[in-house]
């Protein structure tokens, strides 16, 4: 819990300081987060990127929905270090660790601010998250591997959406889709 969420107060260990989630709504969410995550834990074609991104989303859940020792609200400290600078460090190392396995936690250590900084940094200048642009940078470099790649090419839309972190072809074809207004196999084949 300590990677995934900010530091607690004078350095103690994060902890759970109730039992039921904030409210109503809280609950509901880490309700479909857990049923999610069974999910995609029966999906046999999960990979290793999905496990360790799965670890964090849940915990990142639990942190956000139930009555913890970690600050809800950023800090002053983080509305203060919440600038274009931190958001110009993060989209660098993203940039540069696009293939690899990232928390939160890694992207906000990388640009030397708290992860509630970072967060709040992306929304503020960027209106999204840092993981949700890591998702947006990894669909465009693998549109722009489909597109290099054409037709009677052996390259497949599932080897593509494997080489950059989508381990459900179904749900890569999805947000590729959403995102680009064509299916990735059309612009496999185009």
């Amino acid at each position: 819990m300590a990677r995934v969420g900010a530091p607690a107060e004078a350095g103690l260990p994060i902890q759970l300081s109730g039992r039921r989630p904030l409210t109503a709504g809280a609950g509901h969410r880490l309700a479909r987060v857990v049923e999610h995550l069974r999910q995609v834990a029966a999906d046999p074609a999960a990979g290793d990127l999905v496990a360790a991104t799965s670890a964090d989303y849940l915990v990142a859940t639990v942190l956000d929905t139930m009555p913890t020792t970690v600050a809800i609200e950023p800090t002053a400290a983080d509305r203060r270090d919440a600038h274009p600078d931190a958001v110009r460090r993060a989209l660098a190392y993203l940039e540069s660790h696009l293939r690899d396995d990232l928390s939160v936690a890694d992207i906000a250590t990388a640009s030397s601010v708290t992860v509630r900084a970072l967060q709040l940094a992306f929304r503020r200048h960027l209106d999204t998250t840092p993981l949700a642009h890591l998702r947006r940078l990894r669909l465009d470099a693998a549109r722009q591997q489909l597109r290099a790649a054409g037709p009677g090419n052996s390259t497949t839309v599932t080897a593509v959406a494997y080489d950059w972190g989508f381990t459900h072809p179904g749900r890569f074809a999805v947000a590729y889709k959403r995102t680009y207004g064509e299916h990735p196999s059309r612009t496999l084949h185009s």
